[in-house]
């Protein structure tokens, strides 16, 4: 049994189209994701806007609404509960250099009505969650924005979301590039900063990915730590990353276990989840992986962390502060390899 609970986002199974190939598996249909994720024991379904509601920039208001409304009876049906929704502003034409911090007005906007009409969306499906990745809000050539003034163009649009609904949390997952070579809010440590200029901090936290404190060249459980003590860590994805690469998404352990055995570590001992937090995965199957397998990355990570919380059970504590009285720093990292290697 696992203190945590688990939540996925349907990208997590895909075709394994990528920037240099064509499709290598079949579409999943939505509903059968959902189904599949419940059987295997997730509790939550994290959405990006247009999961929810297809075509969203064609439909009205209320239109988009009755769609979510149909997502969550969808979601009662198996079961589940939305964790958070987030605005896909990454993949849409109106926002190519940027959403919220475009030099474009008119573009800046629409990122604004997106970022509106996934407050509605996460209202429809009963979730007061509100999850930015903030992908292009940066710059690709480094003189086209100031970077004093995006900052405050984030703010702002922060402020803006914050007084749309009164209850909404606004999650901002940090990342230090790609799909942007240059981010302005690249970890936990600009997020807190960012949130603490908002008009209401309070509703303003931290979603950290593992890959993502990787590209950071920053540990991921340093990340966790920093914001659980700081009273915001609201989400986390759990995966892997081969180095300061582009974003790998791997099944979380499989590159660097003692890493991925201290995020667990961090998490348990904070007894993170106590406020109804989930673990998150977002992790992306090899592009080699067949269609009988299309599940098989999941499947291994929710089998690695639950391992790693037995680890985190049998950890010797009373053991570890001899070490730290004695400063036998040796000692106590053969003792962490013994027992992720189970050599008694």
């Amino acid at each position: 049994m696992s203190q945590f609970k688990f939540s996925v986002g349907p990208w997590n199974v895909h075709n394994g189209a990528d920037t240099y190939g064509p499709p290598v598996r079949n579409e999943i249909e939505f509903e059968e994701k959902i189904k599949k994720f419940a059987e295997m024991g997730f509790s939550a379904i994290q959405f990006h806007d247009d999961d929810a509601v297809p075509n969203m920039n064609e439909l009205t208001e209320e239109e988009i609404k009755l769609e979510a409304r149909n997502v969550k009876a969808l979601l009662d049906k198996y079961n589940l509960v939305a964790e958070f929704v987030a605005p896909r502003l990454w993949m849409d034409p109106h926002t190519i250099e940027g959403g919220f911090m475009s030099t474009s007005e008119k573009d800046r906007e629409f990122a604004l009505w997106r970022s509106y009409r996934s407050i509605d969306i996460a209202n429809e499906l009963g979730c007061d969650k509100l999850v930015l990745w903030l992908a292009r809000e940066g710059t690709l050539c480094a003189e086209s924005k100031s970077p004093v003034e995006a900052t405050k163009q984030l703010i702002d649009a922060l402020n803006s979301m914050l007084s749309y609904d009164k209850n909404i949390k606004i999650l901002i997952e940090p990342k230090p590039n790609e799909p942007i070579d240059r981010s302005i809010c690249g970890t936990v440590g600009h997020v807190l900063a960012v949130s603490a200029a908002t008009i209401d901090p309070s509703r303003v936290g931290a979603l950290m990915e593992s890959a993502h404190a990787v590209l950071a060249g920053l540990d991921p459980s340093h990340e966790l730590g920093f914001a659980m003590a700081m009273n915001k860590l609201w989400g986390v994805h759990l995966n892997d990353q081969n180095g300061m690469k582009f974003d790998q998404d791997k099944s979380f352990g499989v590159e660097n276990l003692r890493q991925a055995f201290n995020q667990i570590k961090v998490l348990k001992e904070n007894n993170y989840g106590a406020n109804g937090e989930y673990v998150g995965l977002d992790v992306k199957a090899m592009r080699t992986t067949g269609d009988k397998d299309s599940y098989k990355h999941l499947e291994n990570s929710l089998k690695i962390v639950r391992a790693l919380e037995d680890k985190v059970n049998r950890f010797d504590y009373d053991f570890q502060k001899k070490c730290v009285e004695t400063r036998d720093f040796e000692g106590l990292e053969m003792y962490v390899m013994n027992l992720l290697m189970g050599i008694e």
